[in-house]
This record gives C-alpha cells, structure tokens and sequence, in this order.
C-alpha cells in the first residue's frame, strides 16, 4: 500500500443509498413546486451537502425551501434507510483486508453524521466506523466540492494530503480530492467513468479496490 490513508465517501461508496435519497429528494422537491427528475437530482446533487440543495433552488427560482425542508427530507430518507438499504456488495470484505493490513481508512461524507450513522446501523458498518474516524461536512460548514472535508479528514488522521487516496463515486467529490492535493479513485457502479474527470482510475467492484492502490 503506497498510502498512508484511505478516505471514503459514505453514500454510493459504502452504503447502496444514492438511489433511494435521490429518488426522494427529485419527488419531494417536485411536490413542492420544483419539478425534478430522479436523473436532474443525481446530476445535480449526488455528492453534496444538503445546503447545496437550498442554494440552487434559490440561484434558479430566487425562492427559498421550507424552513423545516431538511428534517422533513432526513425522516423520508431515513424510513427509506429502515426499509431498504443495504451495504455496497464488498464492503466488508474490503475493510475486513485494510484492517489485517493495518491501513488506516476512514470516512468522509456530505452526509450528516446522524445519516451516516443511521446508514451504518442499518447495514453492519458501525463495526467498522466509529467516533473517530467518521467525518461529515457539518465538521466544517462546507460539502463537496469545497476541499475542506477532506483536508479536515486528513488532518485529524494525522496524515498529510498527498500520502491519502480519496474513493469517490461523483463529479463533485472527485473536484474536491483533486483540490486538496489528494489523489482519488472512482467507483463506477453508479457514475460512468466518463463523468469522474481527474481520477487515477476507476473501478466497479470493490474487490479492485486494494489492488489498484498496492
């Protein structure tokens, strides 16, 4: 392994729940007079913080989202969560070899820590994410495609940029690996690599992951 640390998106990457967030992000918004389509809401949000949401809603329509649009959309996404979510396939695996290599990994998502960890419950992975290494863009008040995240990850970790590989699975936090210095690798389960410019390759099996990085 020719890094000291890997960092993880959490949705799409660890857990299987860009489909159901998006699918309930494009309805909700549409029910509130915002028509969007499933595939307008991956392009447009898959990868960032809610707050990205609000910000282009206002930057399109100069009108603003409900004052309780976040809780509202974090209980659909959540019962979403308790119904169906499972862990990407490999996963566990994956974390299972870092751990016997003794590779510090850790998480970093636009997500909120209490969507991470609902996610995590649901499939298994608290065993492998705890307090400290689980980070959210609410650490540093700016998601995807800001660095910041990331940088902060790396930091606490005690690793410097440029020895931590970042694995990514949208536009938006592949921008924001290239742009703290870190080098990134692509999962294409849910994005083409087409659309993942600047990565160092990609893969679509996790069991390719390690090999790519030794």
């Amino acid at each position: 392994m020719r890094y000291e640390l890997v960092i993880f998106d959490n949705d799409g990457v660890l857990v299987d729940s860009e489909p159901l967030s998006n699918t309930i992000l494009a309805a909700y918004l549409t029910e509130l007079g915002h028509p969007t389509s499933y595939e307008a809401s991956l392009r447009d949000y898959m990868g960032a913080a809610v707050h990205r949401v609000h910000d282009l809603v206002m930057e399109r329509t100069g009108q603003r989202l409900p004052e309780g649009f976040d809780a509202e959309f974090h209980r659909r996404v959540f019962a979403a969560f308790a119904r169906e979510l499972k862990v990407v396939t490999g996963v566990p695996e994956m974390l299972a070899k870092l751990v016997a290599e003794g590779v510090p990994y850790c998480v970093a998502s636009s997500g909120s820590h209490e969507r991470i960890r609902v996610g995590h419950r649901k499939t298994g992975l608290d065993r492998w994410f705890r307090e400290g290494n689980v980070y959210s863009a609410q650490d540093v008040g700016r998601g995807k495609p800001a660095p910041d995240l990331f940088l902060y990850a790396a930091e606490r970790m005690g690793v410097v940029p440029e020895r931590c590989v970042v694995v990514e699975d949208s536009p938006l936090g592949v921008q924001a690996a290239r742009t703290a210095g870190m080098d990134v690798y692509g999962f294409t389960a849910m994005t083409p690599a087409g659309k993942l410019a600047g990565v160092n390759g990609c893969f679509d099996d996790m069991g390719q992951l390690l090999g790519l990085l030794a």
